[in-house]
């Protein structure tokens, strides 16, 4: 049988790690470039009306914007049970990466609007497909679990955030000063590279790893029932949605109420989903413990990535209308601002790397629920900031504020980044049981998925007729992000026991 056949690992290593975590690295890398680059043209290319964009109003492509980016974390929870049951995780990325090839093709097509959004729809399908698995893969690298496999997510996050640089700078220079479409194009090229470097070098350095899909032990459910719970799940969220359609709660008829509605999709799948798990999964008392603790983690991510996510939404139109890009006489593109968080991370992630050792070593306990908390406080006083240059761009003078405001703002971003993301990746592959690594890697990204709605939501406030709103929009997402932050500072002990043991 094919299950059984082994194939050699090449042992290689690279600073201490295998050479299959660098495999990994740049087929993110390179997946990174594309998806960051096109972001950070996106929501411009949406309201432009004088360079060939779609013409469309802030709050109307913010929904879009919002949609296009919750959808591509919203598809990693299909995109994990693929994995899962169906294609394996090696399988599963590199078709997600040609699915997300295509997509950009697509919008490098000059066209109209039905061409454009299908382009749009197949990235998000490709990167379903991809993100979670390739996450899932650098786990299965490290079974021993610990503080190198802390260490190799950590190298792996460098991976995403060069990609995110090398991107947001070339395809937003392409995108804002040549052609819109020429940014799309770069962004195919990038993902064609990706491809070629996972399917060149994943055989020879990463064996028989996530070539096979989880088998079902002995005495568990039985595939069959497990998909019929599965199926009475979908059906159940279906009728949830078309009764809440029909009683008008939803309106999933226009952009910003499909992107509302949307909202309260994620949040219904998010929730059912661990409910599902839970008390259908088979999991004994050990293992839903840790389930719960994902779960508040979930939140979590879905309340810090609603603020980090303005990067390519509120927080570029603040850029592009109320910011000085005045560079040494030459006028940067608005999209660049968006390089800091990246640039931050390759400068920071090292020095929280060598944090965490240099505690570790001496037996000083910073639990991840910890690192949670600190991430949300990290962004409130982001927003404090935010709540400060807002109201000098309001002030009357005419006069674009400093850089230096949004340049701390991202600083303080890129902190609180680095003490969630990395950190709840690898939660994420240790806290999960085995058959459900993958689905609930995906259930991490689904929290990327709200948070991005929320974010492109958010921006919708920000045209002409609602400017005078936005310090109290700002001080709004402070106040959440510092009031969660300290409640999470509370339930640190209670949820660092209910890890049952694992850091």
């Amino acid at each position: 049988m094919e299950a059984t056949i082994e194939k050699p690992v090449n042992e290689a290593t690279l600073f201490g790690h295998p050479m299959g975590l660098f495999v990994l690295f740049f087929t993110e890398m390179w997946e990174r470039f594309s998806y960051y680059g096109m972001r950070a043209i996106l929501l411009l290319f949406l309201i432009d009306n004088v360079r060939g964009g779609m013409g469309l109003t802030e709050a109307d492509g913010a929904a879009i914007y919002g949609i296009y980016t919750a959808s591509v974390y919203l598809l990693s929870l299909p995109g994990g049970w693929i994995a899962d049951n169906l294609l394996g995780q090696r399988k599963s990325i590199l078709y997600g990466g040609i699915v997300i090839m295509l997509g950009h093709i697509i919008l490098a097509i000059p066209s109209g609007p039905g061409l454009f959004y299908a382009g749009l729809c197949t990235v998000a399908i490709g990167t379903g497909l991809l993100k979670p698995n390739i996450s899932s893969l650098v786990g299965e690298l490290y079974p021993e679990g610990g503080a190198r496999k802390d260490a190799a997510f950590s190298i792996f996050y460098m991976g995403i955030n060069t990609g995110s640089l090398l991107g947001i700078s070339i395809v937003g220079y392409l995108g804002q000063k040549i052609s819109w479409h020429y940014g799309f194009g770069a962004a195919a090229i990038a993902m064609a590279l990706g491809i070629i470097t996972f399917r060149m070098f994943g055989q020879k350095y990463l064996g028989d790893r996530g070539l096979y899909v989880v088998p079902t032990a002995v005495g568990e459910e039985n595939s069959s029932t497990g998909n019929r719970s599965l199926l009475v799940f979908l059906a159940v969220l279906v009728a949830i949605l078309a009764g809440l359609q029909l009683a008008g709660v939803i309106d999933m008829t226009t952009a910003q109420g499909l992107a509302q509605a949307m909202g309260t999709i994620i949040s219904l799948i998010a929730v059912s989903y661990f409910v599902y798990i839970l008390a259908a999964g088979g999991l004994d008392s050990v293992e839903k413990k840790r389930v719960v603790v994902l779960f508040v983690f979930f939140l979590a991510s879905a309340l810090f990535w609603a603020g980090n996510e303005q990067q390519g939404s509120s927080l570029q139109i603040f850029a592009d209308r109320y910011t000085d890009l005045n560079l040494f006489g030459w006028q940067m593109p608005s999209s660049w601002f968006q390089n800091l968080n990246p640039a931050f991370i390759l400068i920071f992630s090292p020095v929280l790397a060598a944090l965490w050792v240099f505690l570790f070593k001496r037996k000083i306990d910073f639990a991840v629920p910890a690192k949670f908390a600190t991430s949300l406080l990290l962004l409130g006083l982001a927003y404090v900031v935010m709540v400060v240059a807002s109201r000098l761009a309001l002030s009357g003078t005419g006069v674009r504020t400093s850089p230096f405001f949004l340049a701390f703002t991202y600083l303080f971003f890129t902190l609180g980044e680095l003490f969630l993301s990395p950190v709840g990746l690898s939660a994420f592959s240790k806290l999960s049981p085995k058959r459900y690594t993958s689905q609930l890697m995906g259930l991490w990204f689904v929290g990327t998925s709200l948070g991005n709605l929320i974010a492109g939501l958010f921006a919708g406030g920000f045209d002409e007729k609602n400017v005078h709103q936005m310090p109290e929009m700002f001080q709004n997402v402070a106040y959440f992000s510092l009031g969660f932050g300290f409640l999470l500072l509370v339930l640190v002990k209670p949820l660092k026991k209910w890890m049952g043991g694992i850091e």
